[in-house]
């Protein structure tokens, strides 16, 4: 689309066209640029909590533009090393956003991948909490990883593991998460009534809670803190604990029974937070993803 408008405009007659007019009509071409340019790129990374660092980046070099409109000489020096100083560090901690970004570029997919409707039914929530009641009995470390409303994509793991695709039941999960077994060192990943992988290497989280976290329970959260779309359930190797992260939030220690109630609670809500949005919802969706309305 950038492309294809950059070539209609070398293509207008320049010298039949007032100064004044051409200036308003770059102004007008530059903004729609812009803004193609901003969608492509929060198409590409959302359902990530990273989207909000992305809009504040924007923000930033409209505040920018808007200060050297007004010739707002020292507001726009400093926005702009803010500016500067923030596209490093985002360059940084977006490291595989910004690779997935240039990817798709380089496909020719502007837009992104559309993501799957996924479902997280109750019977597989059964079979999830009867495999972690007894992973908790007997002290057994695991790590698994739910998909709610939404397929997710290998893409938004550090490693994506060991494909299975097999059906789910407790007894396989509790062989997974044996120590002789060699695929209990990481997480799974359950999608519906199916193990799609196992051994995944989740992002870590940065944050610190009142208790020392384990590697399992920061992987559980950083990975629920970039995507919405899931659930994390940790088993404590040293205590049994039972443990939940959601959207960036660890509820712990649960029993078995509160598992499935909070999991199914969680259904739930994502499944009535995905009804279909009305078109006067579709129409402001872009808006929405470029300025923090809550």
């Amino acid at each position: 689309m950038i492309v294809l408008t950059l070539g209609l405009l070398g293509t207008l007659p320049w010298p039949l066209v007032s100064s004044e007019t051409q200036t308003r009509l770059k102004m007008l071409v530059d903004v729609v640029l812009v803004l193609a340019l901003t969608y492509t790129i929060l198409r590409v990374i959302a359902e990530r909590r990273t989207l909000w660092m992305v809009r504040g980046f924007i923000f930033l070099i409209f505040a920018a533009s808007l200060s050297r409109a007004l010739e707002l000489n020292f507001l726009t020096f400093v926005l702009n090393n803010l500016v500067v100083g923030s596209a490093v560090a985002l360059a940084v901690i977006l490291q595989s956003e910004i690779r997935i970004f240039l990817e798709q570029l380089g496909r020719g997919q502007f837009f992104g991948q559309p993501r799957v409707e996924s479902t997280l039914t109750n019977d597989a929530v059964d079979l999830v909490v009867a495999a972690v009641k007894e992973l908790s009995q007997d002290r057994t470390g695991a790590l698994i990883l739910l998909e709610t409303h939404t397929q997710l994509s290998p893409q938004d793991f550090t490693h994506a593991g060991i494909p299975l695709q097999a059906r789910l039941s407790p007894e396989l999960i509790t062989s997974i998460f044996q120590v002789n077994s060699p695929l209990h060192d990481g997480a799974i990943w359950v999608r519906g009534s199916e193990v799609v992988a196992a051994k995944l290497i989740l992002p870590l989280s940065e944050r610190t809670g009142p208790w020392q976290l384990g590697t399992r329970h920061r992987a559980a959260l950083g990975i629920t803190e970039r995507i919405s779309h899931c659930v994390c359930v940790v088993v404590s190797e040293e205590t049994g604990s039972i443990s939940l992260a959601f959207k960036g939030d660890l509820q712990r220690p649960l029993t078995s029974s509160k598992l499935g109630e909070l999991l199914r609670q969680y259904v739930q809500e994502e499944t009535a937070g995905t009804s279909k949005p009305s078109q006067r919802h579709r129409s402001l969706k872009f808006w929405k993803m470029v300025w923090p309305l809550r």
